[in-house]
């Protein structure tokens, strides 16, 4: 999800500037973040640490007698690594022992645990965990070590500009005097919290820009990780729900004899988004949910087929929309160019396919509500819960477990599946079950065919060079339904009729084109949308790439060239670029394949959520149209790397997810009924498809930027370009179709 509204104006819309660094000392100390902005926030009471407990020197650090570190994580563990890259931060400054650090998913409680990229509210999402992290725990983590410092100065009466720490040792040269952390805990607990700390010289970074274990990786290895589906408690029921077959469609009347007359069944009731069947375990609520009679009310229910809204998207994309950006005079210069290029694109719905379907714990008592789940908007979910079930937002206690991917899904902006889960448990409020712990489980058919997708777009641009091979004029119309939309986020990112989310990565293209005109037409069409990885890049960068690309070819010049004579105002996606050519040996010949394979290599770049990414691919193409990928060069400019390990593994897993929807992903609608139900028919990408991937960072001194999406833009836009180079034909809708392809 990006919270990032830098679309309209071209500029970088962000909070950062905004928050400082504040001290609050309370029964403890509270290391907080200070946003001007009333909100939510203001209703979520900060919970100091209580007294007698291990060191807590701040809301993200807690030292026990043990002199283990736990790193209080306010981002969501979804596999991208945030489990590891914010204790390393808090490790660096800490001068702990790597061996003695832990990480724990934070509560939610938006005053203490707020993204400081979004203003006072908590969640995960924009690639943002390491970007807005990283100068406050680097505070939080130099905070403790000072306090540290000055209970061993105290109880060994030194200076404490005498004392060193390295490796979680605090250490008196002079008098030969030593302690770990945990021995000098209580007394720090004690002793007043400096007002200002001094941070390490980058040049002494033992754990920052360097190779670390990531702190989960045991537990993901011998299964003791605990996600939703794992979620065990006393006296829990599962609960599985039947949805309308159309979007729009509710619940008319439904009969619960046969379900109820299943073994194991306990309850059948009615919610807002449909029926839910009760069981003691999985098993059973399915086969109730299967002898379920239903009777839907369809009068307002999406009749429209996939089909007819790209007809209807494309005839839109033939008159003006809502101006998202405007250079120069694009009416006059098209009619002025020497050559055009005049192309449409076409994008289907995507599913964010996570290997662990949505799930929900939930269990409500007389104070209040308890939910168990792998949170990734817990500011909005807790909003939203107390609102159903009117009680105060800090009456909802949410406990972060792991997430077995989310790309998005989990930040749905309705809270949908959160919410199906606290109407369950209220419903079953006044029955023998009341207070029973209530696990709703989606099936991977109720996944893929529950809605919230990544829209279906289709591009139409227009594009002309002068006499001298230069691009001067560009003119994109984007028609998509707007994800922002009728939600909370409306007024940040929809300005002036253009949800910013739909044209990221279009209106701020970065080359010089002096004539460069941006429109949007959102439709409305009932099926539900929300961001998926990359969000709106997913699909800008490929109409941009691939039309850059045949802009070179127009003018007869090589790609890279082409792009490197317009990127002057951007030296950081040049450097980018050359990396990725330089490395992947740009210009050179590719070996030849079997007989009668045709190769190519194709090049694409663009930025998003602050970081920069350029790829070259190389494919291999048989005669009748097949392909692989064989070779990925990435290069990235995400400022710091904070692990270096984890930048790349996001690049690859990037990579994989983009190339998936590229090849594969498609979700169909017919008369308002999702036609996919599962992998067999929406496909993902298997292991002998992925290529070979070589990751490139470019060294940078500047604060780090998201890494979790930008990867995925990309790839796609690349592979097309490296099968034009192959067969001199040009994809113009994905996922790509290999008949298109044949010699």
């Amino acid at each position: 999800m990006s919270a990032e509204n830098r679309f309209a104006t071209g500029s970088e819309w962000s909070r950062r500037d905004f928050f400082r660094i504040g001290l609050v000392a309370s029964a403890g100390l509270t290391l907080a973040a200070f946003v001007p902005t009333e909100s939510f926030a203001e209703s979520v009471p900060a919970a100091a640490p209580k007294p007698g407990a291990a060191f807590a020197p701040s809301a993200f650090v807690r030292i026990a007698e043990d002199s283990t570190v736990t790193v209080i994580c306010k981002h969501t563990e979804m596999g991208q690594g945030t489990y590891t890259g914010l204790p390393t931060i808090v490790a660096e400054e800490l001068d702990a022992d790597w061996a003695q650090v832990r990480a724990e998913g934070a509560p939610a409680n938006a005053k203490l645990y707020n993204n400081l990229l979004w203003g006072p509210a908590q969640g995960t999402g924009g690639s943002s965990s390491i970007a807005n992290s990283y100068a406050q725990l680097r505070h939080a983590g130099a905070t403790a070590r000072a306090m540290l410092v000055a209970a061993a100065a105290k109880l060994w009466s030194v200076p404490a500009d005498s004392i060193t720490v390295a490796k979680g040792v605090v250490s008196h040269k002079a008098s030969g005097k030593k302690s770990n952390f945990g021995s000098l805990a209580k007394l720090a607990a004690t002793l007043p919290v400096p007002t200002e700390v001094r941070l390490k010289d980058p040049k002494q970074f033992v754990y920052i820009g360097k190779r670390v274990s990531r702190t989960d990786s045991v537990a993901k290895t011998d299964g003791s990780a605990i996600y939703t589906q794992d979620l065990k408690l006393p006296g829990m029921l599962t609960a599985v729900v039947a949805h309308p077959p159309r979007f729009g469609a509710k619940v008319k009347s439904f009969d619960p004899a046969r379900a109820k007359a299943v073994a194991g069944v306990v309850a059948v009731v009615g919610i807002p988004s449909g029926v839910a069947v009760v069981a003691k375990d999985f098993w059973s609520a399915k086969k109730g949910r299967d002898a379920l009679t239903v009777d839907w009310e369809e009068s307002q229910a999406v009749k429209a087929s996939s089909t007819e809204l790209v007809t209807q998207y494309r005839a839109l994309a033939q008159t003006p929309g809502a101006v998202a950006r405007k250079d120069g005079d694009v009416t006059a210069a098209l009619g002025k160019a020497i050559k055009r290029v005049e192309a449409e694109f076409e994008f289907p719905f995507l599913s964010h396919a996570s290997m662990e379907p949505l799930n929900c714990v939930v269990q409500l008592g007389k104070d209040g509500c308890e939910v168990w789940n792998g949170e990734q908007n817990q500011t909005g979910d807790q909003f939203a819960i107390s609102k159903v079930l009117g009680l105060r937002p800090d009456q909802v206690k949410l406990n972060q477990l792991f997430v077995g991917g989310s790309f998005g899904r989990r930040a749905n902006p309705q809270s949908d599946y959160v919410l199906e889960a606290v109407f369950i448990a209220k419903a079953l409020s006044t029955s023998a079950t009341a207070g029973a712990p209530i696990k709703l489980l989606w099936t991977r058919e109720d996944d893929m065919q529950g809605g919230y997708y990544r829209p279906l777009y289709v591009h139409k641009v227009s594009a002309g060079l002068d006499a001298q091979g230069k691009p001067v004029v560009w003119l994109q119309r984007i028609v998509g339904q707007s994800i922002a939309a009728g939600t909370a986020f409306e007024p940040m990112m929809v300005k002036n009729g253009v949800d910013g989310t739909s044209v990221e990565g279009a209106a701020n293209l970065p080359y010089a084109i002096p004539n460069l005109q941006v429109e949007l037409h959102s439709p409305r069409s009932g099926i539900p949308v929300q961001w998926w990885r990359s969000v709106g890049s997913t699909h800008t960068a490929y109409s941009a790439e691939t039309i850059m690309d045949e802009l070179a070819t127009l003018a007869g010049k090589d790609p890279v060239a082409f792009r490197t004579e317009l990127l002057d105002k951007h030296p950081r996606h040049k450097g980018v670029l050359k990396l990725a050519a330089d490395k992947a040996g740009w210009g050179k010949p590719l070996p030849a394949g079997k007989a009668g394979d045709r190769r190519g290599r194709g090049v694409a770049l663009h930025e998003s959520f602050g970081s920069v990414v350029a790829q070259v691919a190389e494919v291999t193409v048989a005669a009748d149209g097949s392909f692989h990928v064989d070779r990925v060069v990435c290069a990235v400019d995400c400022g710091l790397a904070v692990n270096p390990d984890q930048v790349a593994a996001q690049m690859e897993g990037g990579i994989g997810y983009g190339l998936s929807a590229a090849l594969s992903g498609a979700i169909t609608v017919t008369q308002g009924a999702v036609d996919q139900s599962n992998f067999h028919d929406y496909q993902v990408l298997r292991m002998p498809e992925m290529p070979k991937v070589e990751v490139h960072i470019v060294p940078s001194t500047e604060n780090p930027s998201g890494v979790g999406e930008p990867g995925v833009p990309v790839i796609a836009p690349a592979v097309a370009n490296a099968l034009f180079a192959a067969t001199g034909k040009r994809l113009r809708k994905l996922p790509f179709v290999t008949a298109d392809l044949k010699a």
